[in-house]
């Protein structure tokens, strides 16, 4: 009579082994990639990508790449901080299918070798994958001694390729040819520089970062704005507008705001204080990128007091 009674037990104890089966959230072993194969080995990131292979996209932003990463274990990653100028450890979380976060960043792991690495870096939110080229980002890693082996420096390596400067220099022309055609737009990686000629006029560069509001320093080239005091100035004004700085350095007004009666005399007035304190009293220094010097928008915060 009592083996009746032990089957209910045998059968949870079953039901509770199965449950205890290995799986990939549970033992390393079971994932695809393994990182205990290239424990201790020191990777550095060479290139970064878009999925066109190319580090630059149609807007002017630049992939850039600048990690170091050492994997002490299948849970345990250090990643180079340049802030601190060191490694820190992080832990190393597994989700599913290749997709790891660490340092709080989300990557897939897409190869793995001694030699190098490929991870995607991909734009999570709500546990959610971002389906878009923010998830579109491709990092390629060297080890140390591959770094060696290809007798280039790990800076030359991250460097521009040919088919970037290729690109880029389309780009240009396109932004040159139209300088006005907002489809045709293309940011400076080295944004205009204004030297002031004269007391008169004093120009500060804005930097628009800000991490609560997830603009990277990136912004400060996608989108360089200038504070431009004048003083003494014709009469008391305040303006803010956005101007196209082309190849040359002249400034062109593109936006500002007035209503429809007023918009071109407002854009006349506007062209004035560029001409007259700009064009004059400043030396402009035209955005460029891999040295080859385009039309590129920029922010004004116009200040005048009489």
């Amino acid at each position: 009579m009592m083996r009746y009674y032990l089957l209910p037990f045998l059968a949870l104890a079953v039901l509770s082994g199965s449950c205890q089966r290995s799986n990939p959230n549970n033992d390393p072993t079971e994932r695809k990639f393994r990182f205990e194969p290239i424990k201790g080995i020191k990777f550095y990131e060479v290139r970064r990508t878009f999925a066109s292979g190319l580090a630059f996209n149609e807007l002017g932003f630049q992939q850039t790449p600048e990690w170091a990463i050492r994997f002490l274990s299948d849970t345990t990653v250090q990643a180079y901080s340049p802030m601190l100028n060191k490694m820190l450890d992080f832990e190393l979380i597994f989700s599913h299918d290749g997709v790891y976060n660490f340092a709080r960043e989300w990557f897939r792991v897409k190869e793995i070798s001694k030699d190098s690495l490929l991870l995607q870096r991909l734009e999570v939110n709500a546990k959610k994958i971002a389906k878009d080229v923010r998830s579109e980002v491709f990092m390629h890693f060297y080890s140390e001694d591959y770094l060696k082996k290809t007798g280039k420096t790990l800076e030359q390596l991250r460097r521009p390729n040919q088919q970037d400067s290729a690109f880029v220099k389309q780009r240009i022309a396109e932004a040159n040819a139209a300088i006005m055609d907002s489809s045709l737009f293309f940011a400076a990686r080295n944004p205009v520089v204004f030297e002031t000629k004269s007391d008169l006029v004093k120009i500060e560069k804005v930097s628009t970062v800000d991490k609560l509001e997830n603009r990277s320093a990136s912004y400060d080239y996608l989108y360089p704005e200038y504070t431009v005091n004048i003083a003494p100035a014709y009469k008391d004004f305040a303006y803010t507008i956005s101007a196209v700085v082309d190849q040359y350095g002249k400034l062109h007004v593109y936006k500002f705001n007035a209503t429809d009666d007023y918009r071109e005399n407002r854009r006349k007035v506007l062209q004035g204080i560029l001409d007259l304190y700009i064009g004059r009293l400043v030396k402009v220094t035209p955005g460029h990128t891999l040295g080859m010097a385009h039309s590129s928008l920029v922010v004004l915060n116009l200040i005048g007091k009489k």
